[in-house]
């Protein structure tokens, strides 16, 4: 158990059926009345985000989140295939669970699995890949007005924007939290 009078930036505890991170918090002494403790909480698992005011005697379970590494095989109609890269066990996962980090992942590529109470929440891409560029239109030549962009699909399917100068076929740097070109590999 954590009190709200010990919240920090990243503990997790579970509250009103749900696992919350505190983003931030500020601890509160008005002049008049009892002490508080003002809060940003998200939740891991939809993405939700609160503002919430608590005691600071108030509290919470602890949330005890697993980290995991493992490795995408291959997709199968609405299915994802998972390798735990320790153990060797497959897991499959739907679309919904891996849909912000699927475009950004080519199979045996490795990435991170966050697990609560054994369940699979949330699949990330590792911060920075490189990935081919499959289908782009050509650049216009001449046109060298700063920060042109163009459409490109990647080999993953994802679709990005990228300078005028990448071609289809080149290999190119991608920020998978923001899904921003960074460069050229």
């Amino acid at each position: 158990m954590v009190t709200a009078g010990d919240f920090r930036k990243g503990n997790t505890i579970e509250m009103d059926n749900g696992v919350w991170s505190i983003v931030d918090f500020q601890h509160v002494k008005p002049g008049k009345g009892a002490a508080f403790v003002r809060t940003k909480i998200k939740n891991v698992v939809t993405g939700q985000v609160l503002e919430r005011t608590f005691n600071p005697s108030d509290k919470y379970p602890r949330a005890h989140i697993e980290t995991k590494e493992f490795q995408y095989l291959y997709s199968d109609g609405d299915l994802y295939y998972f390798m735990d890269v320790e153990t060797y066990e497959q897991l499959a996962l739907n679309h919904e669970q891996v849909e912000d980090a699927i475009g950004f992942v080519t199979e045996n590529s490795n990435v991170t699995m966050r697990f609560f109470k054994g369940e699979p929440f949330s699949v990330e891409a590792p911060n920075f890949v490189v990935l081919e560029v499959t289908q782009t239109d050509p650049g216009a030549r001449g046109d060298t007005a700063t920060n042109v962009t163009k459409p490109a699909t990647l080999e993953t399917g994802y679709v990005i924007n990228v300078p005028i100068f990448i071609n289809t076929g080149d290999k190119i740097r991608v920020d998978t939290r923001t899904g921003e070109y960074m460069e050229r590999a």
